[in-house]
């Protein structure tokens, strides 16, 4: 606990720096860092209490007080000072950055409520693809892009800046990957119930069904832990987990930057597999093929004309999704199965195959657009704010 002489000098350091201010204006540098060291552990904090979340919700019925939520809950009130904090002063973004985070952060707030309204009318909520939970989605979507548009057109160039940018879109990712784990966990939630084995507690599972009306069977089970179609696993992951690949390739502008960004998110996956399925909570299959993707699209970057980049990086990414899924549902599903001790389990969601003829386009579309957007725009060079004093 920190004494109230280091206390009083943080309010002296700090109350300079409060008065009212337009979006832009020139920020000192210590507080620049300190702001987006605020949104790092803000974000962190929300990474760690949505993967515990989604594991959580596949074992326990819904509490709306349970310890991931609450994790969650101080990012949000990490989040929500700094949005004020950017807001009041003006400081460390400007009107496009600021207007990102407002929104987002404003979003974020009306859906909390309402995810809850549902919960009360509707009872358990069992996809995350639900209206709600895509409404807390988009605004944190909102919230990072305003973040990441303020650290990028705001930091001075320099390591620092190439990391935390890095660091910053691999939440990005992070946040629009999210709904796919539902998918990550049913599937070998769903081969553990072929086993006779059960990580969901029978209160959930008694719920479930009475919600379904019908018993708790295999089909029940399977519409619990698959609630979705199948395409929509491997066309989300080219079409928007790519997409956001693709932007932070051009952002970042160095070969292995789309390569690292998925390694940095699929990384902390890894990390946290063996904290929550050792600790008794249900397992999730890893997006490993993300990093594969990532590769692909580095390499489509060698290809200096936009147009060929993004024809020939589409059909070869969305290639590297499915061959990739492909191949971690038969190697990686012995490896699951070997860890918890159980037979025939896949290693991915299912893949349908055929959905490659939306994906691949939908990718085309998004990355001609960012093409678009850096050649049509002017470039946001960085430019060092953090020169004022208070």
């Amino acid at each position: 606990m920190k004494s109230p002489a280091t206390l009083k000098k943080a309010a002296q350091w700090a109350l300079p720096y409060w008065t009212r201010g337009p979006a832009g204006r020139a920020t000192p540098p210590d507080l620049f860092r300190l702001l987006y060291v605020g949104w790092l552990v803000a974000f962190s904090l929300k990474v760690l209490g949505s993967a515990w979340d989604v594991s959580w919700h596949f074992m326990w019925l819904r509490d709306d007080l349970a310890p991931p939520h609450l994790l969650n809950s101080v990012g949000t009130a990490i989040v929500l000072a700094l949005t004020i904090i950017h807001g009041y002063t003006g400081y460390g973004v400007d009107r496009a950055a600021l207007r990102l985070i407002q929104w987002g952060t404003g979003i974020f707030l009306v859906a909390v409520p309402l995810d809850l309204i549902n919960h009360r009318i509707n009872g358990l909520d069992i996809t995350s693809w639900s209206p709600s939970h895509l409404a807390l989605y988009i605004g944190t979507f909102f919230m990072i892009a305003g973040v990441v548009r303020g650290w990028f057109v705001g930091a001075p160039p320099g390591r620092t800046r190439t990391v935390m940018l890095g660091a910053f879109l691999a939440f990005f990712l992070e946040n629009v990957h999210f709904p796919e784990q539902h998918q990550e966990y049913g599937i070998l939630s769903l081969g553990a119930w072929d086993n006779g084995v059960v990580y969901a507690e029978k209160i959930l599972l008694d719920f479930a069904a009475e919600q379904m009306g019908r018993p708790v069977d295999r089909i029940m089970v399977t519409n619990f832990t698959l609630p979705v179609p199948d395409l929509l696993y491997p066309v989300y992951a080219v079409v928007v987990g790519l997409g956001v690949l693709v932007a932070a390739r051009m952002m970042i502008g160095r070969f292995g930057a789309a390569t690292l960004v998925a390694a940095a998110y699929v990384g902390v996956r890894v990390l946290f597999w063996p904290m929550l399925t050792f600790t008794g909570f249900p397992p999730s299959a890893l997006p490993l093929f993300l990093v594969a993707a990532g590769l692909c699209v580095d390499l489509a970057f060698l290809l200096r004309h936009p147009l060929v980049r993004a024809v020939l990086g589409s059909v070869v990414v969305t290639a590297a999704v499915y061959g990739g899924l492909a191949a971690q549902s038969a190697l990686m599903g012995p490896v699951y199965g070997l860890l918890l001790g159980q037979d025939d389990l896949l290693g991915a969601p299912p893949l349908a195959t055929e959905s490659a003829v939306w994906a691949g386009p939908g990718l085309l579309v998004v990355w001609l657009a960012c093409e678009w957007y850096a050649t049509r725009r002017q470039p946001m060079e960085a430019r060092v704010i953090a020169t004022a004093t208070p």
